[in-house]
């Protein structure tokens, strides 16, 4: 459509709010906007098209005609735009891009709930807090979680029968404290539950009930004059004012606010969101928009901001801006701040955006660059594992045993996305009697890093187990002991259907078949159960000639390696004639081997 076919039909458009379509010859919609006179919005795509952008240009090439649809008001427009985006989902408006996997923190559905990471939702009743763009903050917020109100991690399922019946033993985490054993029916329901509503208490920012839920908790025991345990809370208290006290950032007569900046250039907009409760920040993000037309700032917001409190399940009813925005509900607060806290807040999410900014243009500098192969495969390993360093020296460990004969373990070295084959170690499980592939696991984990601790030796960024969900638990009960759980990152890959597992996720990863991060766990989980099985037929070989030739008085280990030499193996040793014996190992050594093999067994 030009600017001639335009002025033809110019007059036929309302000065009135609505929404216009641009369609194609074949009737399809290409974009969708909203306006509050629709022949002004309408006129501005052709009087100025010097400084239009290219993408509009070719938008309007491929028009072919133009359809409005007249509303009451500003708010029916945004609201009849929305669903047309939906419906027709044109090509040329703009683009909420978000491909990223995040985490969340999931209170699940179950007596006695556990609270862990996870990355999928499902939907089975279980509460999702999220999500949280920083892995470490969310870290931070499962560690306090978890100082506070001691929860079960185990994935029994604790129905009253089965407690009833005695089915389960209470695990390690009951003998450290960190758990109070429901397992076994010595925590009631109706006490376990309230500390999971202190849990969600945190996870939506409402500090006070928990403070004051820890103070109760002191004073009981105080008055009890159990005072060792009026000082476990007090410490507890201490604790959460101090994680309260870094989390707020405004004044605590806040409420629930969501706090929105904006960052525009040629073909790109960055929303920066910050989640503010009573005060505190507790979540954030940054949500890049790719724009296809030129589209006004307050356009993108109106745009993004709905969509962002979807994401977060956020109905905070308050929404501070730094520009007038129309966002279609009557119910929503929408301030531009002129002073005060509100305005400290949406200058500090400003700061953010601005920084987010710089930073993305730096790994894209850095991309640009010259690149070797290694740092292009650890750089998509760390993100695939949303990893916060590139993981530059990874260990990977796997079990070797045949119902539990000669069990060892193997672990292999990559640095730079190379095997380092002068790190690869060999370990004979020394502690675990029979094929207990968990326990040697965490033998061997606790023995590789203390070692490297007690030698001043840098540790890896990365440890992959080859096993599921088992052999990376027992993994990461060593890294407790070690104080090293928060300092790698571990992972569990099971062989069947290449899952990963992360640490207190029940569901797993799934990488691209085809992502050269994948191929390089794959590498390294074949590389470790290669060096497995080598050591354990070493093992097995060795053993067999001990028994079988070293054991003969008279036989030592040059003659029994010279006898193997020469025959090629002990059964053919056993079969050699006494006189092709006597040839080589002498009269009296050729008797002892004839009557050790004749003797019947004991």
């Amino acid at each position: 459509m030009t600017k001639k076919d335009f002025q033809k039909i110019a007059d036929t458009f309302p000065r009135q709010p609505g929404v216009y379509q641009y369609l194609d010859k074949d009737g399809k919609t290409l974009y969708v906007g909203k306006a509050k006179d629709l022949r002004n919005r309408l006129s501005s795509y052709f009087n100025s098209q010097k400084h239009q952008m290219n993408k509009t240009r070719v938008m309007l090439k491929h028009a072919r005609r133009i359809e409005v649809t007249v509303v009451n008001t500003e708010s029916d427009a945004f609201l009849l735009e929305n669903t047309l985006i939906k419906r027709f989902q044109p090509r040329y408006n703009v683009d909420l891009k978000d491909g990223k996997s995040y985490t969340y923190l999931c209170i699940k559905n179950e007596r006695f709930p556990r609270v862990f990471f996870t990355r999928k939702l499902i939907r089975d009743g279980s509460q999702y807090f999220g999500p949280y763009t920083s892995k470490w903050r969310a870290k931070i917020l499962l560690d306090l979680i978890k100082d506070l109100f001691p929860l079960r991690t185990c994935n029994y399922h604790l129905s009253e029968d089965n407690i009833k019946e005695d089915k389960f033993k209470v695990c390690l985490e009951y003998h450290i404290k960190n758990c109070y054993g429901p397992c076994v029916g010595l925590e009631e329901e109706e006490e376990y539950l309230r500390r999971i509503d202190q849990v969600k208490n945190i996870l939506k920012g409402n500090f006070k009930p928990v403070k004051d839920h820890l103070f109760a908790q002191m004073n009981k025991a105080a008055e009890e004059l159990d005072f060792e345990r009026a000082q476990k809370w007090k410490d507890k208290m201490v604790a959460f004012e101090n994680y309260q006290s870094k989390s707020t950032v405004a004044s605590i007569r806040l409420r629930d606010i969501d706090v929105f900046s904006l960052d525009v250039t040629d073909d790109e907009g960055l929303v920066h969101y910050m989640k503010i409760a009573n005060g505190a920040v507790i979540n954030t993000y940054v949500a890049e928009l790719a724009l296809k037309i030129a589209e006004e700032p307050e356009d993108l917001l109106a745009y993004a901001i709905p969509r962002i409190r979807d994401k977060f399940s956020s109905n905070a009813p308050e929404v501070v801006v730094p520009m007038e925005v129309e966002l279609g509900d009557e119910s929503l607060s929408v301030v531009v701040p002129q002073r005060g806290d509100k305005k400290k807040l949406l200058e500090l999410s400003e700061k953010n955006v601005v920084l987010y900014k710089m930073q993305k243009k730096k790994v894209e500098l850095n991309r640009q660059g010259k690149q070797t192969h290694a740092e292009r495969i650890t750089r998509t390993l760390a993100e695939d594992l949303q990893m916060d360093e590139l993981p530059y020296h990874i260990e990977c460990f796997d079990n070797s045993n045949i119902q539990g004969s000669h069990p060892v373990a193997s672990c292999v070295v990559f640095r730079n996305a190379k095997p380092a084959k002068r790190d690869y170690r060999h370990y004979n499980i020394k502690t675990v009697e029979g094929p207990n592939d968990f326990a040697s696991m965490e033998e061997v984990v606790f023995r590789r890093y203390r070692r490297l601790l007690e030698e001043g030796e840098s540790l890896p960024q990365l440890i992959i187990i080859d096993g599921g969900k088992g052999q990376l638990s027992a993994a990461v009960k060593s890294l407790k002991v070690l104080g090293l759980e928060e300092k790698i990152t571990i992972i569990g890959i099971a062989k069947r259907l290449e899952e990963i597992y992360f640490p207190g996720d029940s569901i797993p990863l799934y990488i691209n078949k085809k992502s050269e991060s994948l191929k390089l766990i794959q590498q390294l989980r074949n590389e470790a159960h290669r060096f497995a099985i080598t050591f354990h037929r070493q093992k097995r070989s060795q053993h067999f000639t001990r028994t079988e030739l070293v054991d003969i008085k008279g036989i030592g280990k040059k003659m029994s390696e010279k006898l193997l030499s020469h025959f090629g193996s002990v059964k053919r040793v056993k079969e050699a004639s006494k006189e092709d014996l006597e040839k080589l190992v002498g009269k009296s050594r050729a008797t002892l081997i004839v009557e050790h093999f004749s003797s019947p067994a004991e």
